[in-house]
């Protein structure tokens, strides 16, 4: 069997390291390269605290590296300054970008769209790599059919920097594709202390949380006449998203597109 050759940029850091592990038991994967800012010339074996491998960071992402590793996927888990120039330099050397990394912009999204058409080499960009929580949003799409009233409500740890998370704002988005925009609860209702009742999105109401112990959660409340449905997703590790990153390089293999969204990979 013919294993697919994956780079990891990034790799030091705490989704790198997941991946990098999780790729060193995956039969049919296998690393050719460890790319970041940190620990270079160290063995990224040793950096996720296992024996060597054979494999060493070499510093930030590089033209050399990629053409030296021959990989044919690179993973990105930096950082919103450095993912576009990664994901530049991956494509023009022939090798699918798979980017977890939040953050691009539609300017930035639409330069990798450009450079994919241009050189034929595919793009991944997903904003969640979590299987249940695409399933949640297909959930709560089908759902809103019928239940047209609906509040969101996203649990996150307290380091995280934006609000809403993008998968709040990505199911009021599923949501709207099967519901007009509408006015919930009382026509007359009034805050008495701004944003009370959560972010408004065509009149989905988004609520954030953000404290110490969580990581990554999300609840999609509907009500009805007597009835309310609730359809809730929990990330309780990093480990949690693994499966849908392998999904996304096995996948990655060969595109000539850009692929926005896990969803896309599911049957």
């Amino acid at each position: 069997m013919k294993k697919i050759r994956v780079f990891v940029s990034g790799a030091c850091g705490k989704m790198g390291q997941e991946v990098v592990k999780t790729i060193l038991n995956e039969d049919d994967l296998v690393l050719v390269g460890a790319a970041d800012t940190r620990h270079q010339g160290m063995d990224i074996g040793y950096v996720i605290g296992g024996p060597r491998i054979g494999v060493d960071v070499s510093g930030p992402l590089e033209a050399s590296a990629l053409r030296a590793s021959e990989a044919q996927v690179v993973v990105d888990f930096t950082n919103p300054q450095s993912v576009l120039k990664n994901a530049k330099t991956a494509i023009a050397n022939g090798v699918v970008p798979v980017i977890g990394t939040t953050g691009l912009d539609e300017a930035e999204i639409g330069e990798i769209r450009d450079l994919v058409q241009k050189e034929k080499i595919g793009a991944v960009l997903v904003s969640n790599f979590a299987i249940g929580a695409i399933l949640m949003m297909r959930f709560a799409r089908e759902a809103a059919k019928y239940f047209p009233h609906v509040d969101i409500i996203e649990l996150h740890h307290d380091q995280k920097l934006d609000a809403p998370s993008g998968t709040a704002l990505k199911t009021a988005d599923w949501i709207l594709e099967e519901r007009e925009p509408m006015v919930q609860g009382h026509p007359n209702e009034y805050e008495k202390i701004s944003g009370a009742r959560g972010a408004d999105v065509k009149g989905i109401h988004i609520h954030s949380v953000r404290l110490p112990g969580l990581i990554a959660h999300q609840e999609v409340i509907f009500g009805g006449l007597g009835q309310t449905l609730t359809i809730r997703h929990d990330a309780f590790s990093r480990e949690t998203y693994m499966p849908g990153v392998m999904l996304a390089v096995r996948k990655a293999v060969g595109l000539t597109d850009l692929v926005i969204g896990l969803e896309n990979f599911l049957e």
